[in-house]
């Protein structure tokens, strides 16, 4: 969590977020009004913020990871727009009419908190596909995964597993196979940089066996991908320009 967005949870009136989410910031927020929602509430949960900013009261909308990263940051726009309220930046001059002032805080994805705890398996490109399709149809995930691996992108996987959605990773699995070997490195990182964190790496052929859940987020490497140790690195080239 970065400096600024500590800063901003201590200074604003009000807390909304996910259950699970406020519940790993509890110890930050003693003493805050709290609107907090369960899954598949996202809209209600953003709407209840809008209100209460426009009500006159600072409000915090909290997410995993970075709140532009499959989260909350990109719904609030949305309905600032659907709703015509006006969008300023922090230091903007006040206009008329309905308007907040809208701050995005930057924070640390799960793609460069596991990618960190692997080692460095994103130092050439790659692509972020989340295997949700709950507000995406799965004909257009799919559509991605086959373009990003015949791309020979590294590919990280985001919401790969739940207890409904069991059978998304293995086609995945299957798609990539298409293009890549099955010895090829995949890193799984589970709840990264929290307590009850979990890395290992698999062979892409044996993915369909690992332990992954929502909290998991898989690194598929690409066809230059190395498992060194315990480690999983992708070189950017430099072997091959310079002496080493």
């Amino acid at each position: 969590m970065s400096t600024r967005a500590v800063d901003v949870i201590e200074q604003v009136d009000v807390i909304a977020g996910y259950t699970t989410y406020i519940d790993l910031i509890r110890p930050m927020i003693q003493g805050k009004k709290l609107v907090a929602t369960a899954m598949k509430k996202e809209v209600d949960r953003v709407q209840a913020a809008v209100d209460i900013a426009l009500a006159g009261e600072t409000c915090a909308i909290v997410s995993s990871g970075d709140p532009g990263i499959y989260a909350m940051a990109g719904l609030v726009f949305e309905l600032c727009e659907k709703q015509g309220i006006g969008i300023l930046k922090p230091g903007s001059v006040p206009f008329e009419g309905k308007s907040l002032t809208i701050e995005v805080v930057p924070g640390i994805p799960a793609l460069a908190s596991g990618a960190a705890l692997l080692g460095a398996p994103l130092t050439h490109d790659f692509a972020a596909v989340s295997l949700s399709d709950l507000l995406t149809p799965w004909e257009l995930i799919e559509k991605r995964i086959n373009a990003v691996a015949q791309a020979d992108f590294v590919i990280v996987l985001f919401n790969p597993k739940s207890k409904k959605r069991d059978w998304q990773l293995q086609k995945a699995q299957d798609i990539v196979l298409k293009y890549r070997g099955p010895d090829t490195p995949v890193g799984i990182v589970k709840s990264a940089m929290r307590d009850e964190q979990e890395v290992s790496m698999v062979r892409l052929g044996d993915l369909h066996e690992a332990d992954v859940d929502m909290l998991t987020t898989v690194f598929i490497g690409s066809s230059a991908s190395v498992a060194y140790l315990d480690f999983m690195y992708t070189p950017r080239g430099y072997s091959g320009k310079y002496a080493m």
